[in-house]
């Protein structure tokens, strides 16, 4: 089943039971990108042995805007980057989902669409999904008093593919330029926190700094390549100094996201998402359950 970006906005909403209001990251065409501004994106599935939601042919890279009840905002916000090996994006088990679970805690949470590196025909680079993450975080950060967020507690969680992202944002960030005309340009594209669920990254290429931030790593033993990545990535952390939790658990294999009711529920769907609660109220992003 493929659906025209005509129908993606109500066809997003719908499934979310949630306004999900979508703010192009460049209003006038992304860098790169502006000749293909007009090109229709795709959402397939679930369906032909396909159980999630997936979009694809994004080349204006956007946000999905997913807000607590104001009563339960804590002003902490996260941009959440889903992933599908840089071909799609799993967009509800390693977007939506996770969103509305945010929100249920008093978390803000902005659905990241990045260009996609591998997706047949594709010319761009992961570096150009990095510009969009660094982007989506200064979106958040601009229009921090309009969303109740408070800027100094924007995070960014990356799946798989999505966590090579998030953790090239938190390694290759820059500080507010406030001489930029760009208003959003002007903030700050460093995340104040990032969380790397089963991330599709190589260790050895990736380097921290005392300055990269608080980081929460977690993914299942049995998901062979992920699990290598964190037994390296742990120590490097912890050598620059960087505040660090990692769980790794027994089982779950790839890609399990966060699917209200599955198939076969494990102790992984069942829990790793209190941890990630746990772990934002210990490091002081959000209150404690």
């Amino acid at each position: 089943m493929k659906i025209s970006t005509l129908f993606f906005a109500a066809t997003i909403s719908a499934f979310a039971n949630t306004p999900g209001a979508e703010i192009l990251l460049w209003p006038n065409g992304a860098p790169g990108s502006e000749a293909h501004r007009t090109k229709k994106e795709i959402l397939t599935g679930p369906g032909n042995g396909q159980d999630n939601v997936r979009v694809s042919g994004i080349h204006n890279p956007s946000i999905l805007v997913y807000l607590p009840p104001s009563e339960k905002a804590t002003g902490a916000a996260m941009v959440i980057a889903p992933g599908g090996g840089h071909r799609f994006l799993s967009l509800d088990t390693e977007g939506i989902n996770v969103a509305r679970y945010l929100n249920e805690i008093g978390v803000a949470a902005f659905v990241l669409k990045y260009r996609l590196a591998r997706e047949e025909g594709s010319t761009y680079k992961v570096d150009d999904a990095v510009a969009d993450a660094q982007r989506a975080i200064r979106t958040v950060r601009a229009r921090a008093a309009e969303w109740n967020v408070n800027p100094a507690k924007i995070g960014i969680m990356g799946f798989s593919a999505g966590g090579e992202v998030a953790v090239l944002a938190s390694t290759n960030f820059d500080y507010a330029k406030p001489d930029l005309p760009d208003p959003i340009e002007k903030q700050s594209s460093r995340p104040d926190y990032q969380l790397l669920i089963y991330p599709g990254v190589r260790a050895e290429n990736i380097k921290f700094a005392k300055e990269t931030p608080p980081t929460f790593m977690l993914c299942a033993d049995n998901d062979k390549g992920p699990s290598l990545a964190l037994s390296g990535l742990y120590p490097a952390l912890k050598q620059a100094g960087v505040p660090t939790e990692l769980h790794i658990y027994n089982s779950g294999g790839h890609g399990f996201g966060l699917r209200p009711n599955p198939a076969k529920p494990t102790l992984i769907n069942k829990t790793w998402i209190l941890r990630v609660q746990d772990w934002m109220a210990d490091v002081g992003m959000s209150p404690a359950k």
